[in-house]
């Protein structure tokens, strides 16, 4: 990419601003040279949050930034502010911010307490620059630490010495260590250190780049390099002590992770080939499976409906969204209410692009409902992919600035709601448009305050950001979802997304992977930086999406882990046998041997639901991803978290606080090698929850058994921790009205708690009470209308028992069907539960078949 640099100065005060130098905790600076009449500011908007923005009238802030900009908000905190002539210093607590326009360029740092190096610090003299159409900020780079983020990137997580693309592509088979980009485009980028945490995030949609590392210079020394290809720069800078800090005031700016519906956390199956049968048509193929999974005993809550049922029925057979095959599907909605007898969903692939025989193609083309191309004054002309792998033909993405084109693509969702499909799958939505001079329509309604009535208005593709369109594709097709059930949350999956995007979708993944041990492995680094860029309901295609199919023992080994993330899906599109238009699928009992270890784990996915939708509430509420680094909440008491292998986030991961999750992979491997992490010199360490079951200490490397035909993954247990579980089969959610398939009702609910076992007692712990509180709700209402109770469980453990407590929280209004509590020790453990609340009373129901014994509150 060329490089035309310039870098503005000198800098002043801006005269027209009324503060000057004064006690606002802010700074408004003008560049003097009159060729480069750039304009810089400084502001505090939290307590630990600062906003720059760096313009110029022909370089103008995003016209359609990924958040708006926040209100002041700093509550009690009372900045102390001390100016000189060229240099302002604000302190808010423990965080001091510096501007200094005394040099070539303005200096930002930030230091936390009374550290004498600065958290970040921009690069001297060349901190901001015009670059061409765009801008650059340079910042020192802070060697030897942990860098996380940017949405979704290669593995491993660790992003440091790396440089990334800050832009989107249908990336299909892609190498998980390598390809770039992927999917997402989204500029978050988080430092981590043992002394604390900060973060850059730039509200820009157009295309960029970020070089943390990568490059340096004998004179310029060692730096990080933001590059955004058009307009100004509007960039927040979030400091915090840990990670969590930053996550959270994150989400405080681009909002919190959508509700996902609890059905969700299900198997969700899918497989291109069922829905491109022509013999059997593909309506019988897909009931067919979903009679297979109640005779194999698997357990399955919906269906990825993959765009064959959109496959023209006569030449050219190609994808026209929003149509049906009537061969395939002569009745959508009768099967629609088939699958739904079933218990399975119906999740149906859209994209956003009609080809140029889409019988709607000319009506969109008229309407203004695609982009422009200047260069012919017509509507823009490319190729999309259209039938098998591979295989294009022209046409023209919808552009969904334009009122006829949002319009067109809410009613096309509408239309397949009330045939039937319960959610939406928003696919092939990274807009890989080839020429950013295309034009925009922006008569969307919603623009209608960003954009004036110049007639020289720029509405060219790469300064509004080609991924802005990936935004508003999930927003037409959230609103169109809302509109159509009011009362019940919507579910958008995509698969391209910005910070925006996350404000209409509640769920993605990691797109067409590779089977492969490695595509297993590196995809946890992927979902670890997803989840601290608020990608929380994200996960992989279980087996991998292209390339052969997985093996017996890497099938079992891949669904173990899956169903330790938070989503669990197994689709493909396995090309390999040859058919370049249906290709082959993984399917739960496709290897016999294996089939019953594919449904233990599948079943234990259903029993953790509990465990798992309440990561999901909290994180609503908090933004704490559900899949956590091993580091975090560790940064400053175990020095271990910061080496290398811990850093790359590859091998293991937290679910939650009470879970640390493991890995094999390698083929032939038995054993799984892991740390864990230690929290202070009282850590009580952990319990493995498969045999032996042994008790380990915190703050060590341990080798484990992990034969794949056995006990499977190593999952282990933090001492003091529970978990709470449902049945091992789809239930039906508490807010579901209507039940066609006579689901069971959700009224069951046991605790697994983990006390510290005898061999790792010591006298001065045994009165310690451990308090545990999970979340529930209806499953299914509005945010509007949602209510989330509390329940927390609590207990003590000596010698010769665990006395417990437990209480229900539900003055939110939400009310759950289940009526006892049935507590779990974990296995081998011969202590007897004696409950410490007054009016309860303690039942013993015996063992399971895991050993465990189990006692029922009442």
């Amino acid at each position: 990419m060329s490089q035309r640099e310039r870098i503005p100065s000198p800098w002043v005060v801006d005269p027209s601003q009324k503060d000057g130098l004064g006690d606002l905790p802010s700074v408004n600076l003008s560049c003097t040279d009159p060729q480069l009449p750039f304009r810089f500011t400084f502001e505090t908007v939290r307590p630990n949050v600062f906003r720059t923005t760096f313009m110029a009238d022909d370089h103008p802030l995003p016209p359609h930034p990924s958040i708006l900009p926040p209100a002041r908000q700093l509550g009690e905190a009372n900045p102390v502010v001390a100016s000189s002539d060229k240099a302002k210093d604000v302190r808010i607590g423990d965080i001091t911010a510096r501007v200094d326009w005394a040099g070539t360029s303005p200096l930002v740092s930030v230091t936390i307490g009374d550290a004498s190096v600065p958290i970040h610090q921009d690069l001297p003299h060349r901190g901001y620059a015009m670059d061409g159409a765009g801008v650059a900020h340079y910042s020192r780079y802070n060697r030897g630490t942990l860098y996380v983020g940017l949405g979704e990137k290669a593995a491993p997580m660790n992003l440091a010495g790396r440089r990334f693309e800050l832009s989107a592509t249908d990336s299909f088979g892609y190498d998980v260590y390598r390809t770039d980009p992927l999917y997402k485009n989204i500029p978050l980028l988080i430092n981590a250190t043992p002394r604390g945490c900060v973060a850059t995030f730039s509200t820009s949609n157009t295309r960029g780049e970020y070089s943390i590392g990568a490059e340096m210079d004998g004179m310029w020394g060692h730096y990080k390099v933001y590059r955004q290809s058009y307009g100004g720069l509007e960039e927040y800078l979030i400091v915090g002590k840990t990670l969590r800090d930053i996550v959270t005031t994150y989400a405080d700016l681009a909002g919190y992770p959508l509700l996902v519906p609890r059905w969700a956390f299900g198997y969700l199956s899918g497989g291109m080939k069922y829905s491109m049968l022509d013999d059997p048509p593909a309506h019988e193929a897909l009931l067919a499976l979903a009679r297979k999974m109640k005779e194999y005993d698997i357990p399955c809550s919906a269906h990825q409906m993959s765009s064959g049922y959109t496959v023209a029925e006569h030449p050219p057979k190609t994808r026209n969204v929003f149509t049906w095959n009537h061969h395939r599907f002569p009745d959508p909605k009768g099967f629609a209410d088939e699958c739904h007898k079933m218990g399975m969903r119906l999740i149906a692939n859209v994209k956003p692009y009609v080809l140029a025989n889409h019988p709607e193609y000319t009506k969109l083309r008229d309407a203004g409902a695609l982009f422009t191309d200047p260069h012919t004054g017509k509507s823009a002309v490319t190729r999309l992919w259209s039938a098998g792998g591979g295989e294009s033909g022209e046409g023209g993405h919808i552009d969904f600035t334009s009122a006829a084109g949002f319009q067109w693509w809410y009613d096309g969702v509408k239309r397949l709601r009330a045939e039937g499909i319960d959610c939406i799958w928003n696919d092939n939505n990274e807009y890989t448009v080839p020429d950013d001079d295309w034009e925009c329509a922006l008569d969307q309604p919603s623009l209608s305050g960003l954009v004036s009535k110049k007639k020289n208005e720029n509405r060219k593709i790469g300064f509004w950001g080609r991924n802005l369109h990936t935004e508003l594709h999930g927003k037409a097709s959230h609103d169109a979802l809302v509109a159509s059930e009011p009362d019940q949350r919507p579910f958008v999956l995509t698969r391209g997304a910005t910070a925006g995007t996350m404000r209409y979708v509640c769920s993605t993944w990691s797109g067409d992977n590779v089977t492969s041990w490695d595509g297993m492995r590196g995809a946890n680094a992927l979902s670890l930086n997803a989840g601290m860029s608020l990608l929380q309901s994200y996960g992989h295609d279980i087996g991998g999406f292209e390339g052969e199919q997985p093996s017996p023992e890497l099938l079992v080994r891949w669904v173990q882990l899956g169903c330790h993330s938070p989503r669990f899906a197994i689709n493909c599109f396995k090309t390999a046998s040859g058919d370049n238009s249906v290709g082959d699928v993984i399917e739960p009992w496709m290897y016999p041997a294996i089939t019953p270890l594919v449904r233990r784990a599948i079943k234990r996915r259903y029993a953790m639901i509990p465990y798992l939708y309440s990561l999901m509430l909290q994180s609503h509420k908090t933004a704490v991803p559900p899949q956590r680094w091993t580091g975090w909440g560790y940064e400053a008491t175990d020095p271990e978290v910061w080496t290398r292998e811990i850093m790359e986030g590859e091998t293991q991961y937290w679910l939650g606080d009470a879970l640390l999750v493991g890995g094999v992979y390698e083929p032939g491997a038995s054993k799984a090698r892991m740390y864990l992490p230690r929290a202070s010199e009282d850590d009580e360490g952990f319990i493995n929850t498969n045999a032996p079951y042994e008790y380990l200490a915190a703050g060590q490397w341990v080798t484990l058994d992990a034969e794949w035909h056995g006990a499977g993954i190593p999952v282990l247990a933090k001492v003091g921790s529970a978990i709470p579980v449902g049945r091992d089969v789809q239930v039906l959610s508490a807010g579901e009205k209507e039940n066609p398939a006579g689901l069971p009702l959700d009224d069951y609910r046991a605790v697994e708690i983990f006390p510290l076992p005898l061999q790792g007692s010591s006298s001065n712990r045994s009165s310690r009470w451990y308090d545990n509180t999970w979340y529930e709700d209806d499953g299914v209402s509005s945010v509007a209308k949602n209510k989330i109770s509390e329940y927390t469980i609590s207990y003590s453990a000596t010698a010769a028992e665990v006395k417990v407590r437990f209480t229900r929280d539900e003055s939110s209004g939400f009310v759950a069907p289940w009526k006892t509590l049935v507590v779990i020790l974990p296995a081998g453990d011969e202590r007897s539960v004696v409950i410490d609340s007054d009016g309860a009373t303690v039942r013993a129901l015996g063992t399971d078949d895991k050993g465990r014994k189990q006692f029922e509150v009442v």
